[in-house]
């Protein structure tokens, strides 16, 4: 297995990958501009975007290999493993990287909002695929936040380019609203492989030995990043993936309440939940009763 290469600095990445350091903390690279590269994997210790133009190998991101599109954007987040394997042929790589330190957002509202782009965390196969007019856009913000980091550092130089890197990422989270809609059909599919692993989930006794099903595991059984997973339902249903969660869990609980052969007690065990009063409390802020007087309600 290749060895993982560990860069926390953007000095470190631009020395790695041979071009100029302008910046401390910011760095736009132009792949076309640098020499070729056989095999790379770095754990990065920063913001990373990469802007892939045409194929040339398979990128790593995380342990797992992909073979991206035209005009693809794929995130990483400070503690993510990222490379390319050309699979010992040497490649010129074309595209663009913006790569920036975290100091560089701290204090800033970029640095208070960043976990708000939740595509950081997206798995390899959530990349987001961008139309030629969309690349075009995103190519214009990196040029820009390119002129600024160009420009001698004065009492001005941070807050621009945050802000510029703040417009490209709210341009990164308007496309990836519009994958969502364009992959409605899909989106679909996984709504209902959803409802039928809540339905398999508390007809086994997966709840009993397992416990409340979380959107971690609900997203791992669907082969999701949670992130991922939780704006696809919210985008979908209006709901958060947790909240969708609790309200299939309230209908079962609906369902068992009338079963006057199971207490209170048992039926919370059977629906997962360690506490009677857990399942009380939930039960009560979404209808309103406590399951005891739903049960005589009914």
């Amino acid at each position: 297995m290749q060895q993982v290469e560990r860069i926390d600095t953007v000095k470190q990445y631009n020395r790695y990958i041979g071009v100029e350091t302008l910046h401390p903390l910011v760095s736009v690279v132009k792949f076309n501009e640098i020499s070729t590269i056989i095999n790379m994997r770095l754990y990065l210790g920063l913001y990373a975007v990469f802007l892939k133009d045409i194929k040339c190998g398979n990128m790593i991101y995380g342990c797992q290999p992909y073979d991206y599109e035209d005009g693809t954007l794929v995130f990483v987040s400070p503690g993510q493993v990222y490379g390319i394997d050309s699979g010992g042929v040497a490649t010129k790589p074309t595209g663009y990287a913006l790569i920036f330190h975290p100091d560089l957002i701290k204090g800033t509202q970029l640095g208070k909002n960043i976990k708000d782009y939740t595509f950081f965390s997206y798995e390899v196969n959530e990349a987001l695929h961008l139309s030629t007019k969309e690349r075009k856009t995103i190519i214009g913000c990196l040029s820009k936040i390119a002129i600024e980091i160009n420009q001698n550092i004065d009492k001005h130089s941070k807050t621009l380019i945050v802000s510029n890197i703040e417009l490209f990422l709210n341009y990164c989270m308007r496309y990836y609203d519009r994958q969502f809609i364009t992959r409605n059909n899909i989106n679909k599919d996984i709504l209902v492989r959803f409802e039928n692993l809540l339905n398999d989930y508390f007809k086994s006794d997966k709840a009993h030995t397992l416990g409340l099903p979380s959107v971690t595991y609900c997203a791992e059984q669907l082969y999701l990043s949670p992130n991922y997973f939780g704006d696809l339902i919210k985008k979908e249903t209006g709901s958060t993936a947790l909240d969708y969660i609790q309200g299939k869990l309230i209908d079962e609980a609906k369902s068992k309440i009338f079963d006057n052969t199971k207490t209170i007690n048992e039926i919370a065990n059977d629906l997962g939940f360690k506490y009677q009063q857990h399942f009380t409390r939930l039960f009560k802020q979404k209808t309103g009763v406590t399951p005891n007087e739903y049960r005589h309600l009914n």
